[in-house]
This record gives C-alpha cells, structure tokens and sequence, in this order.
C-alpha cells in the first residue's frame, strides 16, 4: 500500500489505463500545463496527440469526444469545474446518454467525463454547482463520484473501460486529502457502494466529500447512537441492496447529498426507499442538500452547504 491524495489516484489511473491501451486518449483545457494535478505529467509521457489541450468551448470539446469514442476511441473529456459542462450539456447529457439506445444496442461510446465540483472553495456558483444529480436523471449515462483516493482510482479504472459514457467528478475541497491506495492492479466496480463505518442505529447514506462529513458527525455522536456510514460510491447504477442490508439493521435513513434540494440524488433515493422498504422505516426520511438557490461567493457560502453539524441535526431527528 502507498499514501496517495485523490489526484494523485485519479492521475495514476488515468496514466495506466493510456499504458494499457493506446485508445485512451484525453481532451479539456489547459490539462496539458495541469492546471488540476490529475492530469500532471501526462503529455511529457503521451504526447500531445493523446493529451489534447482545447479552446474554451465546451461543446466542441465533448463533440471532439464523442466523434473519438464513434471511432473507437476511448477518450476522457475532463470540463475542468462541474458547472462549465452545462455549455454542452444536450450534447453530454442527452445525446451520449440516449446514444446507445437508439442505435439498437449496437453501438457503444466508451467515454469519460470528469470535472472538479468546488464547493467549499468560495468560487460561487458556475463554479462550484454539483452537477452529478442532473446527469443521474438522464437514461444511458453512469455516474460515479470517489471519497477516498482507493475509490478515486478504482472507480476511474472502470469507468474507463466501460462502453458506456461515464461521468466521474471529483471534489477540489479532497485534492490534499491522502488515503492508502494498492500497489498492485484493482477495479472499483461500477454499481457497488461501501460501508464506510458499521452501526445499527441510523443509516447516513452519502455522496463524495458528504461521506467524510458523516464520519465526523458519527464520531459527535458516537455516545447517543451507533451510526452506520454508507458511501454511495456509484450513483448510476446505485447499490439498492447494500442500503436495504443498512436499513435492516438501523429502520433510520438520512442521506447527504451536496446538491440541490430540488431533484436531487437525495430524493431519488428516499423515493426508492419509500417505494421498496417502507416497512423497514421507523420515521421519515430526513435529507441533507443544498437550499434551492444559487450558491453565494465567499463566506456566505458555508451556510448553505450540508455540514457535520447538519449531519447530526438531520441524525437526531430521525432518532425522534
């Protein structure tokens, strides 16, 4: 095992799976200079006709993307922050997603998309919005989003190899945080979440940088309650049966999504709850998101992010 940050996971995984396969190419702005860490390095290794720096213009950078993968390539496009992909998000989100399906199934696009969320940063909203909840809504496109840098670079690995679009963001607000990644080979597989931390007195389903928040907020409340942690990992496809294992155990569901209120993951997820396990539930559902406004600049913007504090509030109400 060796100390890795979570762009430097992202940058190795990314770095073996060109080594492995010489159709994996990537495409963004200003990756070439790494501006982000991830991407240090990887054109004085590959060169520049694989690590493609483009103009600011989002849409044909992913369409530059999406004709690579209609040729069998496998090209990661990288939007640099969350929010600038909804400058190509008919042509990310609809068209790629639907791809697919409406090619009979015989077809498939092999295609990477990551970008930095930043919240936490006071970088405002273009900047910092989360936009994993918006592509969770579109059929035919997989969403995945690492805590740690073990997830970071397993779950890169696979969505690389996939046939399908995947989208994979990353928190700017974890850049530094370091964690124990393998020597050897692994995948993270798409499709399976991880309990973080075991109890049995309330569930905390949460998403990316919210996992660590939950883990500080059981700690707070390690004398009350037994909290079990589980990181969602995967959000498309989610891991229905490791929650329903969770809840089996607690009755009591508090899932942490930092995204907005309004059609978030978070509500994706307590309508399914409520849908196939109601009886398991003891009380509500309680969520933690992002009030449904534009996120503020500078320091108005820790009021509204979710917080261990709101963890634990969120927490005590389900305990009644």
């Amino acid at each position: 095992m060796k100390e890795m940050t979570i762009t430097a996971a992202i940058q190795e995984a990314i770095a073996e799976e060109m080594r492995a396969d010489d159709k994996v190419m990537m495409i963004g702005q200003d990756i070439r200079g790494a501006i982000f860490p991830h991407t240090r390095g990887l054109v004085q290794e590959f060169g520049e006709d694989r690590i493609v720096d483009t103009p600011v213009a989002e849409a044909g950078m992913f369409g530059t993307a999406f004709g690579a993968a209609q040729e069998g390539f496998r090209p990661i496009v990288d939007f640099m922050f969350g929010g600038f992909s909804y400058q190509a998000f008919a042509e990310c989100a609809v068209t790629a997603g639907s791809y697919y399906f409406l090619h009979g199934s015989q077809h498939p696009l092999p295609l990477v998309m990551t970008c930095a969320m930043a919240t936490g940063m006071r970088l405002a909203n273009d900047h910092a919005m989360s936009i994993h909840g918006a592509f969770c809504h579109h059929p035919g496109i997989k969403v995945a989003m690492p805590s740690t840098p073990y997830d970071a670079k397993g779950l890169f690995k696979s969505a690389i190899r996939d046939d399908n679009p995947v989208l994979v963001p990353w928190h700017l607000g974890q850049a530094r945080e370091t964690g124990q990644v393998p020597e050897e080979e692994y995948l993270v597989p798409l499709g399976s979440a991880d309990v973080k931390l075991e109890g049995d007195g309330v569930t905390v389903l949460a998403i990316g940088r919210q996992v660590q928040n939950a883990l500080r907020a059981a700690e707070d409340l390690a004398e009350e309650v037994s909290v079990e942690v589980v990181d969602a990992r995967s959000l498309v496809p989610f891991d229905m049966d490791t929650l329903l294992r969770s809840l089996g155990k607690t009755n009591r569901l508090v899932v942490v999504d930092e995204d907005w209120e309004s059609g978030s993951f978070a509500s994706t997820i307590a309508a399914r709850v409520a849908e196939q396990a109601f009886d398991l539930l003891r009380a509500p559902i309680v969520r933690v998101t992002i009030p449904n406004m534009p996120i503020p600049g500078g320091y108005m913007e820790a009021a509204v992010l979710p917080t261990p504090e709101k963890i634990v509030a969120a927490v005590k109400t389900v305990l009644g």
